[in-house]
C-alpha cells in the first residue's frame, strides 16, 4: 500500500474502523435479539460503508496511475494495473 496517498490512508482507516464498530454493533443486536429488520438496516449500512471505501481507495488507485502514466514513457503498465483493481470490485 505505499501507493495510497496519506490522506487517503487516514480516511480509510477511520472507514474501516467504523465499520468495525458496526459489526460489533450487529453481534450485540443478535445477542439482545433484536429484530431482523434493525439488523437488516445495519448490515445494509456496513454493505454501503465497504463500498464507500472501496470507492475511495480505487479513486486513490486511479490516480496515482495516471500519476505514474504521466512519468513513464508507455502507459500500459500503469492501465493495466488500474484495470485490475476495478476488475476486482464485483459489484
Amino acid at each position: 500500500m505505499d501507493d495510497l496517498s496519506i490522506e487517503a490512508k487516514k480516511d480509510l482507516s477511520h472507514r474501516l474502523s467504523r465499520i468495525e464498530g458496526q459489526a460489533r454493533g450487529v453481534r450485540k443486536m443478535l445477542d439482545e435479539g433484536r429484530s431482523c429488520q434493525d439488523i437488516l438496516h445495519q448490515l445494509l449500512a456496513i454493505r454501503s460503508a465497504a463500498h464507500q471505501a472501496t470507492v475511495l481507495l480505487v479513486r486513490d488507485h486511479a490516480a496515482e496511475c495516471l500519476r505514474r502514466a504521466e512519468q513513464a514513457p508507455s502507459t500500459e503498465e500503469s492501465i493495466d494495473s488500474f484495470i485490475r483493481a476495478v476488475s476486482k470490485i464485483g459489484y
